[in-house]
């Protein structure tokens, strides 16, 4: 599986949806964990990257 080049502020699908129903996140740090704000809810969430990489779907 191809790895996907993300950046700040890109915006990524992910395989589950949040509680709030939405499936779309924008990263707000790149590193060994990314971080990221829920599209829905505002809610903020640290990921370690090799779970983010496994859980992302698609850049938006």
């Amino acid at each position: 599986m191809e790895k996907i080049q993300i950046e700040i502020g890109d915006v990524v699908r992910m395989k589950k949806p949040h509680p709030c129903g939405s499936h779309e996140w924008e990263i707000t740090r790149v590193g060994m964990d990314i971080g990221l704000i829920c599209k829905g809810c505002g809610h903020f969430v640290m990921m370690p990257r090799v779970k983010f990489n496994r859980m992302v779907r698609e850049k938006m």
